[in-house]
């Protein structure tokens, strides 16, 4: 089983890649962008048949190393 977990910054926490990202684009000519939240995604391969446990066992990941909880949520993936 795959796992793809989505881990973004919480609304109102300080984004400065966001920003820069958002310069970025407006420097290159793209208009309309009103903000930019940047974010990151990790696969993990899980050697799991079954959903639940696998949603468990990623769900304890994050909450042990792959996410910050005070400034960071995050959404799992199962495929």
């Amino acid at each position: 089983m795959k796992a793809k977990v989505h881990i973004t910054l919480k609304p109102g926490v300080h984004d400065p890649q966001g920003r820069a990202i958002g310069g970025a684009l407006s420097h290159l000519g793209f208009t309309g962008i009103t903000g930019v939240r940047q974010g990151k995604v990790i696969e993990i391969d899980l050697d799991e048949t079954d959903r639940k446990r696998a949603l468990e066992a990623v769900d304890g990941m994050c909450k042990a190393l792959l996410a910050n909880p005070v400034i960071e949520t995050y959404a799992i993936e199962l495929s």
